[in-house]
């Protein structure tokens, strides 16, 4: 296959189906879109199963939304900000400009490229752990005294140099 046949749109066929790349690759804001589902789901403490139950989905089929595999219809991303309490524009914020700037056939050339979300610390589940916690403390001074410590011992760890 020719560079210039990877770069086609992709017919309806076994496995790559609409909103698909070339290669098969999800969209990328499919994953985007799920990311931020799986990030609100997450810092409400709700489970996939729970989600599911709530907009009427097996926990496979939240799972397969968080993943960006399935594209979210709009009935759909309605329903869920609904349950997760936001607005449906929260589901597109934060969307990297290499990604919302692009026509549909850009995207589809530059989803070739490694995954901009792989390396994204709101992705982490460690940062979805911290935040939980923080806010788990209902004190409101012990909260800003853990936030302020937080940042001073991120700004000292950022002045120093690389100790490897």
């Amino acid at each position: 296959m020719s560079p210039k046949d990877e770069n086609t749109i992709v017919k309806n066929t076994r496995g790559r189906g609409r909103g698909r790349t070339a290669n098969g690759k999800p969209n990328p804001v499919d994953i985007h879109v799920g990311a931020r589902v799986r990030l609100r789901r997450t810092l409400l403490g709700m489970s996939q199963e729970k989600l599911g139950e709530a907009i009427g989905l097996t926990f496979q089929q939240v799972q397969k939304y968080e993943r960006g595999a399935n594209r979210v219809g709009a009935s759909r991303l309605y329903d869920l900000s609904r349950v997760l309490e936001v607005p449906v524009s929260f589901f597109f914020d934060d969307m990297p400009d290499e990604i919302s700037s692009k026509s549909v056939h850009e995207r589809r050339e530059m989803s070739e490229s490694p995954d901009p979300f792989d390396n994204d610390p709101m992705n982490r589940r460690e940062t979805l752990e911290l935040v939980r916690a923080y806010y788990r403390i209902t004190d409101p001074n012990q909260r800003k005294k853990v936030f302020e410590l937080v940042k001073s011992m991120g700004a000292i760890a950022a002045a120093e140099p690389d100790q490897k």
